[in-house]
């Protein structure tokens, strides 16, 4: 039985806290769904962030949302490392609450924010959007109909993409641990929760491998320079900053991930970053420390077995995932799930057709499923429409934290159940 207050005879009302991508992500949302979502206010430091979010009351800091509650709820999507204050304070007030992942970069502040809004009783959801796409439904649905038998093992890949991986951790917000946090928990902790979520079980053991093996100043090519704009070899770079903005920008406008290197619309401002900022830096040379390829093994609930990959080297698609289960299997590619089954010999194909695998497309219809379901138990007062609670969302946090500890030491690691 729900605790939490239906909202009758209205949307909604939302503010939002950090208008970066992300953010402006389901802001957008909110705004073309008036009937349902009212955007109220936003807060941020930038303030062409807070002009790009287009709420009537803007906030340069989280703090006045506190001190005079103007919503029903509140998105956090601030960088990783500044989560838990707004996310406590706002949660204390009585903001029901949709954080973006992950929680936080340390086990103990992951800890803390949970504990915290259990302790509140707000409405409280994860932004782990690749569990609201069609396609998850579509797998889950299978996984669930027993066609496969007993379920027995995971096979799991991420492919971040060359490009993606340039752009955002070598060059990009992502890249330190020390300012954001490790690339399992930045990137992945997404995956490790949708293998819970699909399998129907937790992460009770792991171990892992992996480490930051190409963008390292000794891999860069001779002749290079500090900077794409000066660099004689930069036309064969497959990391080079023009080959990756410019082209964006000329064909698509001012769109992610331009819109993560500058704040101008037009080639000479983007030019002007590129020659200034960190994102037009050799992509050997900057201080980005994160790992670009990690592989995890794993043991479920049951004795279930996974295997999870992210490598940087691929094409920015997504992800792959090949289930094994004692009387069929399932191999899934985000646009196409094929079911065989042992028992008829026979292979079902089920087609969701193209859907957009990252951030700039809304993660294959998972940003708009994600809101969706926010705002419907925010307005029914029922937490039963979110799939990613504080105590779900725990499990693949602790889970990653024990990955990097056995990344670190090579050990197996027990993940806690709490």
């Amino acid at each position: 039985m729900s605790t939490h207050t239906p909202i009758t005879g209205r949307p909604v009302r939302v503010a939002l806290v950090g208008a970066g991508n992300r953010g402006l992500t389901y802001a957008e949302w909110i705004k073309a769904h008036p009937e349902r979502a009212e955007l109220v206010a936003v807060a941020d430091p930038r303030p062409a962030a807070r002009a790009a979010a287009g709420a009537p009351v803007e906030f340069d800091d989280w703090r006045p949302l506190v001190e005079n509650r103007i919503a029903d709820a509140v998105v956090v999507a601030t960088q990783d490392r500044h989560h838990v204050e707004p996310v406590l304070a706002l949660a204390e007030a009585g903001y029901a609450i949709l954080a973006e992942k992950p929680l936080a970069p340390t086990e103990e502040e992951t800890r803390r924010i949970v504990e915290g809004v259990e302790r509140t009783g707000v409405l409280f959801a994860v932004c782990h959007v690749m569990r609201y796409t069609p396609y998850t439904d579509l797998v889950k649905k299978a996984v669930d109909s027993g066609v496969l038998g007993q379920l027995v093992s995971i096979d799991h890949l991420e492919p971040v993409g060359w490009w993606h991986y340039a752009h955002s951790y070598v060059r990009g917000p992502w890249r330190s641990e020390k300012d954001s946090s490790p690339m399992l928990l930045a990137k992945s902790c997404h995956d490790l929760d949708w293998i819970t979520y699909v399998m129907g079980g937790r992460i009770e053991q792991v171990t892992s491998f992996g480490g930051l093996k190409h963008f390292r100043p000794e891999n860069a090519p001779a002749g290079s320079a500090e900077r794409c704009l000066d660099c004689a070899v930069e036309p064969g770079c497959p990391y080079s900053a023009p080959k990756l903005y410019l082209p964006t920008l000329r064909e698509k406008g001012a769109v992610w991930p331009v819109t993560h290197v500058t704040e101008a619309t037009d080639e000479a401002g983007l030019l002007r970053a590129l020659r200034e900022g960190p994102y037009g830096l050799c992509a050997y040379r900057a201080d980005n420390d994160v790992v670009d390829h990690q592989v995890l093994a794993m043991r479920l609930t049951d004795g279930v077995t996974a295997t999870f990959q992210m490598v940087a080297f691929t094409e920015q698609t997504h992800r792959q995932t090949r289930i094994f289960g004692s009387h069929g299997w399932l191999i899934g590619d985000g646009e196409r799930v094929t079911v065989q089954d042992f028992r008829t010999g026979e292979s079902t194909v089920h087609e969701l057709g193209a859907s957009g695998s990252n951030a700039a497309d809304g993660h294959g219809g998972g940003d708009a499923g994600l809101v969706d379901a926010f705002v419907t138990a925010v307005a029914n007062g029922d937490a039963g429409a979110v799939r990613s609670g504080p105590a779900t969302s725990l499990g693949s946090h602790l889970a990653a934290f024990a990955a990097e500890r056995a990344r670190h030491t090579g050990t197996v690691q027990t993940v806690p159940a709490r």
